[in-house]
């Protein structure tokens, strides 16, 4: 296994080559590889979780592939990246499916209520919440550092995260309701937007992951 490599994780759900390309392009040369196999995420020195689709085939086949315990150890042990599902699978359960995730961090999966979702001048906004958005920075953060707080990064997602505790928010986002869009505690970041869609805001917070050492 090479030195400093960043491993990231194939369970089948994740729109891998785009997060790939991106992490490629930031890693100065650092080996990127993508992986089914819990032995490969061990031995990572840092592991990034994608994932895109509903949640319980998300957690269905982390289980299949043999995965689930592996990825809960890479997030009590190393420097670790969700994002989008990848992000809401670290919580305790989800209302999409109403399922159990990972429980890693506490807190739950929430659904845009259709009740609040009107813009500021009052038009009806749209779920899946798709597009760009700002993302307000809420603690600082080295994944933070060199980028201007209230940047826009690009979003697709209908679910969100709630967590139990508010010292793990590290960024919010406003479409119809306030909603965590960055979590961190301890070597976990996890953002629900798609850095690696979000130009060079999304790079910078790649790149920030990359030289990391929580």
């Amino acid at each position: 296994m090479a030195r400093g490599n960043i491993v990231v994780v194939d369970y089948g759900m994740g729109n891998l080559r785009s997060v790939t390309k991106a992490l490629e392009h930031v890693a100065g040369g650092k080996p990127v590889q993508v992986t089914a196999d819990p032995a490969v995420v061990a031995a990572a020195e840092r592991v990034v979780v994608p994932g895109q689709g509903a949640m319980p085939d998300c957690m269905r086949e982390l289980a299949a592939c043999g995965l689930r315990q592996a990825v809960i150890e890479a997030a009590a042990s190393k420097p670790f990246l969700g994002i989008c599902i990848g992000q809401q699978m670290l919580f305790e359960h989800s209302e999409e499916g109403d399922v159990p995730c990972l429980g890693i961090l506490p807190g739950h999966v929430r659904r845009f209520p259709a009740e609040k979702m009107f813009a500021a001048d009052g038009l009806k906004l749209k779920v899946p919440h798709m597009g760009w958005n700002n993302v307000r920075q809420t603690m600082a953060h080295p994944l933070w550092q060199g980028i201007e707080d209230g940047s826009r990064f690009y979003f697709v997602h209908s679910y969100y995260v709630a967590p139990e505790d508010a010292a793990c928010m590290a960024g919010a986002t406003e479409y119809g309701v306030p909603f965590t869009s960055a979590c961190a505690r301890d070597n976990i970041f996890a953002v629900q937007c798609h850095p690696e869609k979000s130009a060079q805001a999304g790079l910078r917070l790649l790149a920030n992951f990359i030289d990391w050492n929580p």
